[in-house]
């Protein structure tokens, strides 16, 4: 079977942020490079968000998040990796030879000298609002992420959560909302102090602790929402146009748990190289925690570089630490000549 299969120098398991800079820094170092992603296109995490506004991304101003999985994308398949969609990860088997195996859910099978595990939280779902007929307000104006802003132009929104993305979305709306009313049921938010001080200093009525206990409505949409003081059990009844439930994402990662990598708190465990404790299989991303660990976008793509260089001296012990940089790269002149740029052009910018 082995012999009927192409093996890759690296298998990347997952197509968000990490798994796609991943990809790219991969060709950079002139490995033969595969992406598995479980959904039907590529993005991750950042596909629930298309239309929130990311602003930590070192060298690019303020840019949608669907902008930015595009660029993202464009530059992971700049070295032409194999990218495979709609297939889920499950099996791994360690070869006499020292490669992997990986097997799908419906039965395909890749074979690879590392793997790279940039999985995020695995399978997302989101945590639906624990009220009995909610569900029926699910295709009008109950609502579990936002995909247009627009959709919620002067309207009164009321938004449950107290994370980063209820936050966000709150700072988001307020400018073109009738109104926002943002419901935690602590006192404390879970976002960035910088937004949250936003948010507050705004004309967004946020209530705490207060949580969602009842829907209102006819059989299409919800009209009025009550809400209870989580201390004194106080209730209010509040009109509004649109719900957003923003209470988090449930992660799945499925068979990989039983892979035998060293998990702590629902990520895997790894070292200032990113490697797992199983040789010649490394992490990036959410998926994984260290020392330093920074769970920005910017982090995501660090550790992708540093598993990726991990991989590469896995393969070749007697490789470079580490990838020239771009400008020295010899990978990117013939790049630089389908661009139309020259030594000579550099020669210009910089005189």
């Amino acid at each position: 079977m082995t012999e009927e299969l192409e093996l890759f120098d690296v298998t990347i398991v997952g197509g968000g942020p990490a798994g796609l800079y991943t990809a790219f820094y991969s060709g950079m170092r002139d490995l033969k490079t595969k992406i598995i992603e479980y959904g039907p296109e590529l993005g991750g995490r950042m596909l629930i968000y298309p239309e929130k506004m990311i602003w930590d991304v070192g060298g690019v101003t303020p840019i949608l998040c669907e902008q930015l999985i595009a660029r993202l994308e464009e530059q992971a398949r700049t070295f032409d990796p194999t990218i495979v969609l709609n297939q889920k990860v499950e099996g791994l088997e360690k070869l006499q030879d020292g490669t992997f195996m990986l097997t799908t859910a419906t039965g395909e099978k890749h074979h690879t000298k590392t793997v790279i595990l940039a999985i995020g939280y695995g399978v997302l779902t989101m945590q639906k609002l624990e009220i009995e007929g909610a569900d029926r307000y699910e295709v009008t104006n109950l609502h579990y992420t936002v995909q247009e802003l627009d959709v919620f132009r002067d309207k009164h929104v009321l938004i449950s959560g107290g994370g980063n993305s209820a936050v966000d979305w709150a700072n988001e709306l307020e400018p073109i909302a009738a109104s926002v009313t943002v419901v935690h049921r602590r006192n404390d938010f879970g976002g960035l102090e910088k937004n949250v001080i936003k948010m507050k200093e705004s004309s967004v009525d946020v209530r705490t602790p207060y949580e969602v206990v009842q829907l209102h409505g006819n059989e299409d949409m919800i009209d009025h929402v009550t809400i209870s003081h989580s201390e004194t059990g106080e209730m209010e009844r509040i009109s509004v146009d649109a719900v957003i439930v923003n209470h988090g994402l449930k992660c799945d990662y499925g068979a990989l748990t039983e892979w035998g990598l060293e998990m702590e708190d629902d990520v895997a465990v790894v070292n200032a190289k990113r490697e797992t404790n199983i040789p010649g299989i490394y992490g990036a991303g959410d998926f994984i925690d260290h020392e330093s660990k920074v769970r920005y976008i910017a982090g995501a793509f660090t550790d992708g570089v540093l598993a990726l260089n991990s991989a590469k001296l896995h393969i070749d012990p007697d490789a470079p630490k580490a990838a020239y940089v771009s400008s020295h790269n010899i990978r990117f002149k013939e790049r630089n000549k389908q661009l139309g740029l020259h030594d000579e052009d550099y020669r210009e910018v910089k005189g």
